[in-house]
């Protein structure tokens, strides 16, 4: 690793622990830069605008969690892989609910920046659903899973709930009947619907 890489590395580290104690939107550079202890002019050397950094925070942070959370080697069927990856977005929400905050605040960055076009990040993804069509099509040749005519559109659907549950249930509590349920128990619950229609 080089020193300009090393410098990057801990820059953008420095810009996620900023927004996570934050927000995406509260955060500048400036503020970025005075973590890191350089200059603001290196930041946006490296990066030339705010949309780069954070675009680049979202990479990292989507392959960190992959890392740490989506190794399923232990797993025999493709059931159990499955229930893993499922089980997976509670397990992140009871440890890291700060990752699901972030990502709603980088949806949100995105839009107000009028950008959807960040092919390293949407390319991270596609490690995710790769894991999630392995173990489905495992489970299919080995009995533990009932076979579905689209199952494209099933992951999608079910990891797009998923997600959204997750990251509405990160943010601050706006209403009381956001304090009338168990949050756990709400991702939970719909991760049991999932696997009810996945279990053969």
């Amino acid at each position: 690793m080089t020193i300009k890489d090393a410098k990057t590395n801990f820059i953008v580290d420095e810009a996620i622990r900023l927004f996570f104690e934050r927000s995406v939107s509260d955060v500048t550079m400036h503020d970025i830069a005075a973590a890191a202890g350089v200059g603001e002019a290196t930041v946006y050397r490296y990066f030339s605008t705010k949309h780069n950094l954070v675009c680049a925070a979202a990479t990292r942070l989507e392959k960190r969690i992959f890392e740490t959370y989506f190794d399923f080697g232990g797993a025999k069927s493709g059931m159990e892989k499955l229930e893993l990856f499922y089980g997976t977005y509670l397990k992140i929400f009871c440890t890291h609910r700060e990752f699901y905050k972030f990502i709603n605040e980088f949806d949100a960055f995105m839009l107000s920046e009028g950008k959807t076009d960040n092919n390293e990040y949407a390319s991270g993804l596609d490690m995710f659903k790769t894991l999630c069509f392995d173990a489905y099509e495992q489970g299919v040749a080995d009995g533990s899973i009932k076979k579905i005519d689209d199952f494209k559109t099933f992951y999608y659907a079910t990891t797009h709930a998923l997600l959204a549950l997750c990251k509405k249930l990160s943010t601050a509590d706006i209403v009381r009947q956001d304090l009338e349920s168990d949050k756990e128990k709400e991702i939970a619950a719909l991760t049991e619907i999932i696997l009810f229609r996945l279990k053969r």
